[in-house]
């Protein structure tokens, strides 16, 4: 008896520091996450393009105030990114307004700064699509973020374009019928030469890009967020609440599936739970090769 009482109260202390550790320290540390991606087909012009990616800031959340906002801007502005990729859900909201934990203007003025040598640009993500698109872009534009609502950013080198299609967030962009149709529709109304990276809040959407070849052999990669790597991740269970139609598959990281690319961060604030367990705040840092 005398073992299992050691045992139980070994796991409880156990316990409590893990808990301590996810509540007190994790969700306030920030690491740098730097890959290579070898792409085939890839423009050799743009072999070597740095890009920085985040996402789910969820400004408000435990661990992200204001000085956060600033701490995440200072890193970012040394970080000699080409191009900055802000992934949606800058903003903690669960479908009330009244809510929000943080003002828009608040993360806008938070966020204010950002420099990269090419193009800071962002996509809106569900959070935000409750809220109000409209009310969360207006301030992002204001301190110079270009927000893409079904737009196309492009990068330049020696003539030649690599092309950023911000979509839309796919639990607000309509219906699943004409989806081929209207991202096709979206991308053809600019200059449809290059290489063609896709900025959309969650990765389940590349699977469906991927099955339909909606963009064709011009699309090279998708960055995505939204399921902040599970958030909590224990060793050999992993994580058990992935937000995401596919459980895992899709839950951080590289993927590659029919030759296409997938880059889902982990993100930097929190969502319903105020912990993070292994599974701590990101800036990726991808570096892109010519395959």
């Amino acid at each position: 008896m005398k073992i299992v009482s050691r045992i139980s109260i070994a796991t409880l202390i156990v316990g409590l520091l893990a808990l301590a550790w996810g509540y007190f320290i994790e969700p306030y540390r920030l690491v740098i996450n730097e890959q290579d991606l070898a792409i085939e087909g890839l423009d050799p012009e743009f072999d070597g393009l740095r890009i920085a990616l985040l996402a789910d800031i969820h400004a408000g959340s435990h661990g992200v105030d204001h000085e956060r906002l600033r701490k995440i801007v200072e890193t970012l502005n040394v970080l000699d990114a080409d191009v900055i990729a802000i992934i949606g859900d800058f903003v903690s909201n669960y479908g009330d307004r009244s809510g929000i934990k943080m003002s828009a203007e608040e993360i806008a003025d938070g966020l204010q700064g950002l420099y990269a040598k090419d193009a800071v640009i962002a996509v809106l993500g569900n959070h935000d699509g409750w809220f109000g698109n409209v009310l969360v872009a207006g301030p992002l534009r204001t301190a110079g973020i270009q927000v893409l609502d079904n737009e196309v950013a492009f990068v330049e080198r020696n003539g030649k374009n690599l092309r950023f299609f911000g979509m839309r967030d796919h639990l607000h962009m309509g219906s699943w019928r004409t989806f081929d149709r209207d991202m096709q529709r979206a991308v053809a109304e600019y200059e449809q030469s290059g290489g063609l990276i896709v900025l959309q809040h969650s990765p389940d959407v590349f699977s469906a890009v991927n099955a339909h070849n909606t963009f064709g052999d011009s699309f090279k990669l998708m960055l995505s967020g939204h399921t902040h790597g599970g958030q909590i991740w224990f060793p050999i269970l992993g994580s058990p609440i992935v937000p995401s139609s596919f459980g895992q598959r899709y839950a951080a990281g590289h993927i590659r599936e029919n030759g296409k690319h997938l880059f889902v961060t982990t993100g930097i604030g929190t969502s319903i739970l105020p912990f993070r367990f292994l599974v701590p705040p990101e800036i990726a840092v991808l570096t892109l090769r010519a395959k």
